[in-house]
């Protein structure tokens, strides 16, 4: 097959890229590398610096292509919250574009890389994907306005489209950066040095952490799968951890006791947040095969990203 990944330098764009390498397939990749870091890419990737709002470049880069996906985005809640207008112009306009591009093109494939983000405070955990959404964050309205439109334009144009709602994606090398960093990251690196960790609230509030190859396993098979089109498909490990479990996971795993501080909780973070899979695992065969405590092993054996570049394309 031949694979175009827009966002395709980030953190796990770079990993689906360079997966689908390994498995044989031809891969592009496009990235305007505000965040992402092409050195993550293996060279049998062809590499493009640019933007998915180039419509001309992406007609290039889409001939003969059979499956998109589309990870570029802006992906902090928090910066979300100081700059909505920047979010939307970055994670709506550019799946509009992408899908506009896609249908001169003749490309009859488009996998969206969205957020569990979306479903905001939900009253029952696991979240399927029937429940309503409640987006707590633009960030989160950015993502559910993208699945809207590149579902709509999909069944209007003729486009097979399926959308993964992929939970808190973490694995080696995950950047850290400077400003509203990923926790996992940023904890493993706090803890590793000494310094306290930042706790919003009393660190009762639940993720689903879910490990980077497990989420590329997902990714790779909604190249393939039947009768998903449209569809709407949770991704993450299935398991609730709270954020003081996390803290005492990685003190297990590192051998070093976390300082921890508390702090008033910031806006736009719900309290408890976890993935119901009965969807992936019967439309996409999906099996989440890295148990945290593993998953921290892997980061530590594999290596910490130190870099302060800000990662724009991985999943809160």
């Amino acid at each position: 097959m031949q694979i175009l990944v827009t966002g395709g330098a980030g953190f796990i764009g770079a990993a689906l890229a360079n997966r689908f390498v390994q498995l044989g397939h031809s891969v592009r990749v496009i990235d305007d590398l505000s965040a992402g870091d092409p050195s993550r890419l293996l060279p049998e990737v062809n590499f493009t610096r640019g933007d998915v709002t180039d419509k001309p470049k992406l007609w290039r880069l889409l001939h003969h292509v059979d499956c998109v996906y589309h990870l570029a985005a802006r992906v902090s809640v928090p910066e979300s919250i100081l700059y909505p207008r920047e979010y939307n112009a970055a994670n709506v306009g550019g799946a509009v574009a992408l899908m506009e591009a896609m249908r001169d093109a003749g490309v009859q494939r488009v996998v969206l890389a969205s957020s569990g983000a979306i479903y905001g405070e939900q009253p029952r955990q696991p979240v399927t994907e029937e429940v309503p959404p409640r987006p707590s964050s633009p960030y989160a309205v950015s993502k559910l306005a993208a699945e809207y439109y590149v579902n709509t334009i999909g069944r209007l144009w003729g486009i097979e489209t399926v959308a993964l709602r992929i939970f808190n994606a973490y694995g080696p090398r995950q950047p850290i950066p400077p400003s509203h960093a990923p926790v996992i990251p940023q904890f493993m690196q706090q803890v590793l040095g000494g310094g306290s960790l930042v706790i919003f609230g009393d660190g009762s509030q639940t993720r689903d952490f879910v490990f980077i190859e497990d989420v590329v396993d997902a990714l790779v098979a909604a190249a393939t799968a039947r009768d998903i089109n449209e569809q709407i498909i949770n991704i993450g490990s299935g398991l609730e951890t709270s954020i003081n479990d996390l803290v005492r996971a990685i003190e297990r795993v590192t051998g070093h006791r976390a300082q921890r501080l508390n702090v008033r909780a910031e806006g736009g973070g719900v309290h408890r947040l976890v993935a119901d899979l009965t969807k992936a695992r019967s439309c996409l065969g999906y099996q989440p095969r890295i148990d945290l405590e593993t998953g921290l092993r892997l980061y530590l054996e594999r290596g910490v990203h130190r870099s302060g570049a800000r990662d724009t394309n991985h999943s809160p």
